[in-house]
């Protein structure tokens, strides 16, 4: 009887999970598909618009996510190693001891930008805050930074910016909205809870947000011309009333005052607000909904960025998770793509605690940028060409020329869908120059490949290019 009683329960406890898991996909799905107040097409200040035609023009930039959390380099779990204070349940008393021990003494902002103009990279996002409260510059709001409560005391985002300045390569400001320290983030959303120590029955929301703009606020005025704000964590209150109450136009309109041209990102895994400048697509290329965001509506008429993790899937250091099967080949093929799909790419990586870069990200960010040496013509002020992305590769385009990528095919032969009223006079392989036999007829075009260039996409590199010239 008491077996039967123990099956009963196992079997009534299992539905119950089942359900509840049910629950929560359905919900995500309704938060994650739902937008009420989706931006179509803006009118675009000549600012605004001139800052977007350099950020789709600048294609490629570097992510680096590095605070406290570093310190702990994923304590052991493959995942979000800077949601370790969360995923841990790390209270904050405990959390911020972590402070004393950091002290990046190898960081040199100089060594960072040069590695990061060798890669190629027009631009680079830096966690200035992160979910854990923690700024990594001197703010005055707020004692918990790495000036006034490190034993290292030097501003980074000051001396990063600085050296990026002097290789014009430009600078966003990434600032996490959700903060699992901060008293006044209240009431909760998904995450930050009991585990931290504040007080679960109080804390003011508008208080809150002053605090959020006047960090942003502070970001915009003391480092000079930003290239944007990224912002991160609107999520974590979506499932409240009125969406969490953001008051996200309120934030956009000082940020707007402050800098009119700055880029406007918001990772909210929803279509984009009004005043937004990017859709993002976190470890996904646009329209393929393979990862988190899912659409397949491109006509809101921002720009595109996917991002993705040097990592397998965490984004801050990690000491033992790997890359997965993402080595530089992967990665350039990846940039490819997104370019196909008129995106940017943005490519992270996790600093040291120590302050140096990971030395095998390092080598790949090099890779990448030998390639685009080569090849960076094919990608840099381009936008997606008139094929998206296809089985073997995908096309990128600028007015009066195509790049046929051509990333994966057994085939000598080649015969594409190409659209009729683009008359093409010649091809080449952008590599050597030398011709490429084809023939365009209607809605096709056939590209005959010579046997040593295939070999060489099959063996050598990652990207077989074609350089077609339109009439």
């Amino acid at each position: 009887m008491k077996g039967v009683l123990n099956l009963a329960l196992n079997l009534a406890l299992n539905l119950a999970l089942n359900l509840a898991k049910s629950f929560l996909a359905v919900l995500w799905l309704m938060l994650t598909s739902v937008h009420p107040a989706a931006a179509k097409s803006e009118s675009l200040s000549r600012e605004r618009a001139e800052a977007r035609q350099w950020y789709q023009d600048a294609k490629f930039g570097v992510f680096l996510h590095w605070g406290l959390y570093s310190l702990l380099g994923g304590a052991g779990d493959d995942g979000l190693a800077t949601w370790v204070m969360n995923n841990k349940k790390i209270p904050i008393k405990k959390y911020e001891r972590l402070a004393d021990f950091f002290n990046p003494t190898a960081f040199d902002a100089e060594e960072w930008a040069g590695i990061f103009e060798q890669a190629g990279a027009n631009y680079v996002v830096f966690t200035a805050k992160h979910h854990d409260g923690f700024a990594m510059y001197d703010s005055k709001i707020s004692d918990f930074d790495i000036v006034d409560s490190t034993p290292f005391g030097r501003d980074v985002v000051a001396e990063l910016k600085a050296a990026l300045d002097k290789r014009g390569i430009k600078l966003f400001h990434y600032y996490a909205q959700l903060d699992w320290r901060h008293p006044d983030y209240f009431p909760r959303g998904r995450f930050g809870h009991d585990y931290t120590g504040r007080d679960e029955s109080a804390g003011d929301w508008n208080r809150y947000l002053a605090y959020q703009n006047g960090q942003i606020k502070e970001l915009l005025t003391q480092y000079g011309e930003a290239a944007g704000i990224w912002l991160t964590g609107w999520l974590d209150r979506a499932y409240l009333p009125n969406q969490g109450d953001w008051n996200l136009q309120n934030t956009y309109k000082m940020v707007r005052e402050i800098q009119p041209n700055a880029i406007i990102s918001n990772n909210h895994h929803l279509a984009p607000f009004p005043n937004e400048d990017t859709q993002l697509f976190e470890r996904d290329l646009p329209g393929e909904c393979s990862f988190f965001f899912c659409t397949t509506d491109m006509g809101s008429g921002v720009a595109y960025e996917v991002v993705e993790t040097m990592y397998k899937s965490s984004w801050g250091f990690h000491l033992t998770e790997g890359s997965g099967d993402k080595d530089t080949r992967a990665l350039i093929q990846m940039m490819v793509k997104t370019a196909g799909h008129d995106a940017n790419f943005t490519l992270n990586t996790g600093p040291m605690p120590n302050g140096k870069l990971d030395p095998e990200h390092v080598r790949r960010y090099l890779e990448i940028g030998q390639w685009l040496k080569l090849n960076g013509e094919s990608i840099y002020k381009t936008r997606g060409g008139p094929l998206t992305v296809r089985p073997w590769g995908a096309t990128t385009q600028t007015d009066k020329t195509v790049y046929v990528h051509i990333l994966d095919t057994q085939d000598s032969v080649l015969n594409i869908n190409f659209p009729a009223d683009q008359k093409i006079v010649a091809a080449r392989y952008l590599s050597t120059g030398k011709l490429v036999s084809f023939t365009q007829k209607n809605d096709f075009l056939i590209l005959e490949l010579d046997s040593v260039e295939l070999q060489k996409l099959q063996s050598e590199i990652p990207d077989l290019i074609v350089k077609l010239t339109l009439q």
